[in-house]
C-alpha cells in the first residue's frame, strides 16, 4: 500500500559488550544457543563448562536479557522486504505464573513481521501491536485475524489514521474463526522453545528471549540476504 511509512533511513548501530568480562564471541555463542535451542539456563551453564568456559547461570540470564532483544532490533533493520497480505494472532506465554500474551505477525509467504510480548489482550495492545509493526514494515494492503473484537479494534484504529492523513485506500481486514497451519506452525516453534525453559521470572526478560527466539527463527526461514553462513554465524553478524 503506498502509504505513509517511516523514513528509509539506515541508522547504523554496534551492540556494546563494553565491560563484559568475557569475549563477545562467547556471549554470542551462549545467547544463540539458548535462543535456537531452547535449553535451561543450568543446561546452558553445563554446556558452556564442557567447552572450557566457567560461567554461571545467574551471568547467563543477564547476557540474554541484555543482548537478546539488541540483536532483534538489528534482525529487523536489516531483514528482507516483507509482503503486504499479513497474518496476525497471539500465542500465551507463561510469566511468573501467569498467562501473557505473545502477539506475532506474518506476511503471506510465513516470513515474520513483527513480534510483541504484552501483559494484557486488549484493544491497546492490539493497537500498539500494529504501530510498531506497521513502522518497522510500512503499511499492508490487508491484514488476517481471528475473531477477536481487540484486534479488529487495533486495526480500526489504523484505519483511522489513514483517513485522518487523507487516504482514502484503507486496510483490507479479514476476520476467520481459524487462521492457516503456516501461522499455527511457527506459534508451535516458539512453544516448543521455550518450555524447556520453564516459566519466565519477569517480564523483561521474557520479552528479551522470546525476541532472541523471533530472531532464530527468521534466520531459519532465510529472511537476511546472508544465506549462506549457518545459523550462528548470522546471528553473530547481527550482534556485531
Amino acid at each position: 500500500m503506498d502509504a505513509p511509512s517511516k523514513a528509509n533511513i539506515r541508522i547504523e548501530t554496534l551492540i556494546n559488550f563494553k565491560g563484559a568480562h568475557y569475549p563477545k564471541s562467547v556471549i554470542r555463542y551462549a545467547v544463540y544457543f539458548y535462543v535456537r535451542f531452547g535449553v535451561s539456563y543450568r543446561d546452558l551453564e553445563e554446556i558452556m563448562a564442557e567447552r572450557g568456559v566457567p560461567v554461571d547461570h545467574a551471568t547467563l540470564n543477564r547476557w540474554i536479557g541484555k543482548y537478546a532483544g539488541a540483536v532483534a532490533d538489528e534482525a529487523h533493520r536489516r531483514k528482507r522486504p516483507t509482503g503486504y497480505s499479513w497474518r496476525m494472532d497471539e500465542t500465551y506465554i507463561k510469566v511468573k505464573g501467569k498467562w501473557t500474551y505473545l502477539y506475532r505477525a506474518i506476511d503471506k509467504q510465513g516470513q515474520t513481521l513483527d513480534f510483541m510480548l504484552s501483559e494484557r489482550r486488549d484493544e491497546a495492545a492490539a493497537t500498539a501491536f500494529f504501530a510498531k509493526t506497521i513502522a518497522r514494515n510500512g503499511w499492508p494492503d490487508k491484514v488476517v485475524i481471528d475473531k477477536s473484537g481487540s484486534n479488529a479494534a487495533g486495526l480500526f484504529n489504523m484505519n483511522c489514521l489513514l483517513v485522518m492523513q487523507g487516504w482514502c485506500r484503507l486496510i483490507d481486514v479479514l476476520q476467520v474463526k481459524y487462521l492457516n497451519n503456516t501461522f499455527e506452525q511457527d506459534h508451535r516453534l516458539i512453544r516448543r522453545i521455550t518450555r524447556p525453559m520453564q516459566t519466565f521470572k519477569s517480564f523483561d526478560s521474557a520479552a528479551a528471549t522470546l525476541a532472541g527466539i523471533e530472531v532464530a527463527h527468521m534466520i531459519r526461514k532465510r529472511q537476511f540476504d546472508r544465506s549462506g553462513p549457518s545459523g550462528f554465524a548470522q546471528f553473530a553478524e547481527l550482534a556485531g
